[in-house]
């Protein structure tokens, strides 16, 4: 609950100061700096907490080569992990897209140091811990102490003569200044500062950020392995999705609408037979038959729209995932925040999962209300159902989840489910959808 507050005033902040519409020069350097002495400031804290955690490294290496440290060189090294999973998340609210390497929460740290030589990933991020404990500080120091600059010295020549002796300096103590004329030069150093600081604080912020955004992705060859392996696994959840969708549309045409269709043959030649003889009965009889046609067409109607809902392209997203929500025995809320158009397979495959999941709620859950959330950022399409129901609900069951599970990589993307017993229930899946 925390991580969300703290992801949603991230948010606003960078909405805040993120320049849109006609804004003009000035005011877009001013946002541009602020935003980028924010997120410097972030990765100053980061520096000292990899400033500090730099002799404790070293102890760690020493005690566990004498033979006396070993238990210690798996905590330390999750220490370093958690450090680095802090610094990739800052790398992406700037803008660089820097994937963890470890398939957490599966991947163990090290226990020994034969370990950490073996391992990349480990490797790299006790590089990017001795980076930015000295590069990555110094710079967010440089960054931080601009705008005080700034306004220390613009303000300088009116307070001067209140300092004490010992303060009586301009441009962070490089230059004294105990007389007036000196202290008026600080209007101009505090105006330089200021001026440095509105043109060079993005790029000083993509100069920390740099040593991070070139260690603590995954190893290009690591992950070229690893991808081949995912998209080799994906390709065969597709063919599987695939074939699983054929085999239920089978069993809906074949178990439905072809008996009634077959049914409608039989009435009527049962009818044609009675033309003659009782005609008030061929009646009767043609009757029945019209109730079975239509049954048919209500029934080819639903596996059509199972295929591709056609409210989908008349109403898009957010009107399609509406109607689910107002057909739901659950009270349900839907929130979407997706600008214009998704692929079509991405948008059928969010409907889907979201009809599942009120499908399971409304049988399983004996919840009282649920929420459906579809956010896109970047190129990444967020669903999120969630419920205040029982919970319990497992997607190793072979339950409408492991569906849903199904339908989400076979699109190269991600399920995660949260239900622990008593609930509440959490579904979230993210989709890749393009540009």
């Amino acid at each position: 609950m925390a991580q969300g507050r703290f992801e949603r005033w991230r948010a606003r902040f960078d909405a805040l100061l993120r320049p849109e519409g006609e804004a003009t020069d000035a005011r877009s350097l001013l946002l541009a700096s602020l935003r980028a002495t924010g997120y410097g400031a972030v990765g100053a804290a980061y520096g000292i907490i990899a400033l500090y955690t730099l002799p404790l490294l070293l102890l760690t290496a020493v005690f566990a080569m004498l033979g006396v440290g070993r238990p210690l060189v798996a905590p330390m090294m999750q220490w370093v992990r958690i450090v680095a999973g802090l610094e990739r998340r800052r790398l992406r609210w700037i803008g660089h897209e820097v994937e963890s390497p470890y398939a957490e929460p599966i991947d163990e740290p090290p226990r020994t140091l034969r370990e950490v030589r073996a391992d990349p990933s480990a490797r790299r991020d006790l590089l990017w811990v001795a980076a930015h404990a000295t590069w990555g500080l110094v710079i967010g120091a440089v960054l931080l102490q601009l705008p005080f600059v700034a306004i220390h010295d613009v303000t300088y020549p009116v307070w001067w003569g209140l300092a004490a002796t010992s303060d009586q300096e301009i441009l962070n103590g490089l230059i004294e200044a105990e007389t007036q004329t000196a202290a008026t030069l600080g209007f101009a150093t505090g105006i330089a500062a200021f001026v440095l600081w509105l043109l060079f604080a993005p790029k000083l912020l993509d100069l920390q950020a740099m040593p991070g955004a070139r260690l603590l992705g995954p190893d290009r060859e690591v992950d070229l392995s690893e991808r081949v392996a995912r998209l080799t696994a994906t390709r065969a959840a597709a063919l599987d999705a695939h074939a699983v969708e054929l085999r239920r549309i089978e069993r809906a045409l074949h178990d439905g609408a072809q008996n009634r269709i077959v049914a409608v043959a039989v009435l009527i030649g049962a009818a044609r037979r009675e033309v003659s003889r009782a005609p008030e009965r061929a009646d009767e009889i043609l009757e029945r038959a019209q109730t079975t046609v239509e049954s048919a067409l209500a029934e080819l109607r639903a596996v059509v729209r199972s295929i591709l809902p056609p409210v989908l392209e008349d109403r898009g997203l957010a009107g399609a995932l509406n109607a689910l929500a107002s057909d739901c025995p659950v009270p349900c809320t839907v929130q979407v925040d997706v600008e214009g158009r998704c692929p079509a397979s991405v948008e059928a495959t969010a409907y889907f999962v979201v009809a599942e999941s009120l499908t399971n709620v409304a049988k399983h859950s004996r919840a009282e209300h649920a929420s459906v959330m579809v956010l896109r950022r970047g190129n990444t399409l967020r669903v999120v159902v969630t419920d205040d129901g029982r919970g319990g609900a497992d997607a190793e069951s072979g339950s409408g989840l492991a569906g849903i599970r199904r339908r989400v990589e076979a699109l190269d993307g991600t399920t995660e489910v949260k239900s622990p017993p008593g609930g509440p229930t959490e579904i979230r899946a993210e989709l890749p959808c393009g540009s």
